[in-house]
């Protein structure tokens, strides 16, 4: 692998490129993780109950937007290969048709969530202490779905069209507005702890307003839609936006077995969400490296070239893979301060430092897996991804996870432990599937309008 990148003529090149893009997108993530750090700072406030719903609806909100990022998915591959192209017209044409989709998507999602919310809590084994506080939060957060649509949407275009900068205006802008309106609406306002959902919502609305106007030029005339351009979006983002509802309902199925253990199941659950978002820290640069891998590889397909496409998947994976390893042995070595940020009950923070220290000895591996994953999105085989990691999640994680800490009885740390043996085996799954370069040959430049 090494000698295939020193041998690239193009390899210095490929880091710059994929620097300029992960950059951005790092900070882009960081924001995004201060929003969900001060939501669970605030709920925190409120008490171990509020905090733990927090966390509940977080993750039925994250659902609930799944469609959003699945049609980003196709939209930045389908996009950033258009835009590569030169193709100007057809470029115009998928832009504007990603963004009506997701307008349309975004509208009837929010439409369920309001429907369909109460009944999803009434019919999860949820702590009666957390069902009324998280039906709350949670038909707050579906009122404004239809702007997290577009927000995500107008996201994944700029980054697919080279405006990767002024995406990263508006989500700085987002992330001080949020965070500030958390704080003003949940302490100053009779809405309390729903504060958290309105300042999401609020903030969501300015960002997708910053976002429509810096695609003014792009979207020329009226909007023009192509149902091909659509279909082929959808072709694309279906797999992936499958593989995050896969992935999320395992998460919430951990919750609920978390909920199930016979002894402090509360304080388990918030030491499971606050440790979640200590984890989604470390994984910033994944996730942002992530995306950027997409991009490039959809870029350099675009111009026909895969054998850069192929060394700038590695390159990008290399690249994430060592900051998110420096980033967990900084917050190994501060466990129990970080913790001790996010709760001051003592039972949570002695079991958040002990899933700091079990479930994140696997981060950079997951790292890995994830990057090259978004080669392959951008590539557009997003259909690989889906079946790699839906089957390691259903078929190890979940199932290990409840045999071990629910019928054997061995408590959450057997739930971290199952966690790590998942990722082993994602990562050699993805990694067998991006060497063996079969995407590549099913990877299609060419986009009918």
């Amino acid at each position: 692998m090494l000698r295939h990148l020193l041998e690239n003529k193009n390899l210095k090149l490929l880091i710059s490129s994929s620097w300029s893009i992960s950059w951005p997108m790092t900070l882009i993530m960081s924001f995004m993780f201060l929003i969900g750090l001060a939501d669970v700072y605030v709920a925190g406030l409120f008490g171990k109950e509020i905090q733990a719903a927090y966390g509940l609806a977080s993750q039925l909100y994250f659902i609930f937007g799944i469609i959003a990022f699945a049609l980003t998915t196709g939209a930045v591959s389908v996009i950033s290969r258009l835009h590569a192209s030169s193709r100007s017209e057809d470029f115009n044409v998928a832009v504007d048709s990603s963004l009506i989709s997701s307008c349309a998507a975004g509208i009837a999602l929010s439409l369920i969530a309001l429907l369909f919310s109460r009944a999803l809590v009434n019919g999860f084994n949820v702590p009666e202490a957390l069902k009324v506080s998280s039906l709350s939060l949670i038909l707050i957060y579906s009122s404004g779905l239809l702007f997290n649509y577009v927000l995500i949407n107008t996201n994944g275009v700029l980054r697919a069209c080279g405006m990767i900068k002024k995406s990263l205006w508006t989500m700085g802008i987002v992330c001080l507005l949020n965070t500030g309106l958390n704080f003003a609406l949940a302490f100053c306002t009779p809405l309390g702890f729903k504060g958290i959902a309105v300042a999401t919502n609020i903030s969501m609305i300015v960002g997708s307003a910053m976002n429509l106007l810096f695609l003014k030029r792009i979207m020329v005339n009226r909007l023009k839609f192509s149902l091909p351009v659509t279909r082929k979006i959808v072709s694309i983002g279906w797999p992936a936006g499958m593989m995050q509802i896969l992935w999320q309902l395992a998460a919430l199925v951990l919750f609920f077995i978390l909920s199930a253990l016979p002894e402090h199941n509360v304080e388990v659950l918030a030491a499971f969400t606050n440790g979640l978002r200590i984890e989604a820290a470390i994984f910033l640069p994944a996730f942002a490296f992530n995306l950027a891998a997409a991009v490039l590889v959809g870029n350099l397909l675009g111009k026909k070239n895969k054998e850069d496409a192929f060394s700038a998947g590695i390159v990008t994976a290399l690249l994430g893979m060592a900051i998110v390893t420096v980033m967990t042995l900084l917050v190994m070595c501060n466990a129990r301060n970080i913790a001790g940020l996010l709760s001051n009950n003592e039972v949570v923070v002695k079991e958040c430092v002990r899933y700091i220290y079990t479930a994140l000895l696997f981060e950079p591996v997951m790292a890995w897996s994830v990057i090259l994953a978004g080669g392959l999105n951008g590539a557009g085989d997003t259909r690989s991804v889906m079946a790699i990691i839906a089957l390691c999640a259903w078929l190890v994680r979940v199932p290990l996870s409840y045999i071990l800490a629910v019928r054997l009885g061995l408590g959450p740390l057997a739930v971290w432990w199952s966690m790590n043996i998942s990722i082993i085996f994602q990562a050699a799954f993805i990694s067998r599937h991006f060497f063996s370069r079969k995407w590549l040959s099913h990877a299609h430049a060419e986009i009918s309008v």
